[in-house]
């Protein structure tokens, strides 16, 4: 096989890997579920992974956090067991990744959709701007940063409709 064409190979796998990478950190990320390891969450990062909060709302709430453990600890205490929620829908559109060797970059736009433990209800718009790289023949989560465009508290009315 020429080179050209293993090249367009590895890209088109490490895109293909990137997506089903971030399918699962959301599907992990969904409620109602049952309570996940938090070495479910952290398998899904690199060693110095970054996770953060872009835009002075978004920093305020969720800040950075450093390394594969603190990240899984931050994102995992938003999940079962925890009733933070009792429902968290995530759903990825307006996709672009690109490969560039054993690294990627990733954006979408991400609505959310949550009803909390007191019962109130909000919907998200969010930019993910992620990082990946490719240690040991896996994709995973570098840099994650999560910026608000906009929210909308949403009534029990329109929930149900």
């Amino acid at each position: 096989m020429d080179e050209a064409l293993l090249q367009r190979l590895a890209t088109l796998e490490g895109e293909s890997a990137v997506r089903r990478l971030m399918a699962c950190y959301m599907d992990l990320c969904d409620v109602p579920r049952a309570p996940i390891h938090l070495s479910q969450l952290a398998q899904l990062f690199t060693e110095d992974a970054i996770w953060e909060g872009l835009g002075t709302q978004t920093a305020q709430t969720f800040g950075q956090h450093h390394g594969r453990a603190a990240v899984a600890t931050f994102v995992g205490g938003y999940l079962p067991p925890s009733d933070h929620f009792k429902l968290n829908l995530h759903y990825l559109t307006s996709e672009s990744i690109v490969v560039d060797g054993k690294a990627a970059q990733g954006q979408w736009i991400m609505q959310q959709i949550s009803t909390y433990a007191d019962g109130h209800s909000e919907l998200f718009g969010t930019r993910l701007n992620i990082d990946f790289r490719c240690v040991d023949g896996v994709w995973l989560i570098a840099h994650f940063r999560t910026q608000r465009l906009f929210s909308s508290h949403l009534s029990k009315q329109e929930l149900s409709a």
